[in-house]
């Protein structure tokens, strides 16, 4: 069973992904930031807060963006693809955050949503696409 999963909603107001785009756009070889390249999902429901530093409940392993993140008219799309036994145990699904490491980290955006059941044997794609916008 495969199950694909898109969000438009990226909590961008989490204080280190404010941190993390401003030392970006301040790059130079002693003082860049590590890029974005992992996705995780968890079992938090509560919503995402400016202090957030991780998922309210990180299950399974954190995977790689495949294909790597891509950036076309200030929108940036970063797809994750979680295997099945990843997690291991049948589990509700809650939250998924992504971070610049395959654990701790940065992380930049975390979301939640209603939840989605992700049995041992179901492959779970996230697509989540972050529009970078004037206030």
């Amino acid at each position: 069973c495969s199950r694909d999963w898109s969000s438009d909603v990226c909590s961008s107001d989490l204080d280190t992904g404010k941190t993390f785009i401003a030392a970006s756009m301040l790059k130079t070889t002693s003082n860049s930031p590590a890029a974005m390249t992992h996705m995780a999902i968890g079992t938090g429901s509560t919503a995402a807060a400016a202090g957030d530093t991780a998922l309210g409940g990180e299950v399974g392993t954190r995977v790689t963006f495949s294909p790597a993140a891509s950036n076309a008219s200030n929108v940036v799309t970063y797809v994750g693809t979680f295997l099945p036994n990843n997690p291991a145990t049948s589990t509700g699904l809650y939250e998924a955050g992504i971070f610049n490491a395959s654990s701790g980290g940065t992380m930049l955006c975390r979301t939640t949503f209603a939840v989605v059941n992700k049995d041992p044997a179901d492959t779970l794609a996230i697509t989540w696409t972050i529009t970078i916008n004037a206030p």
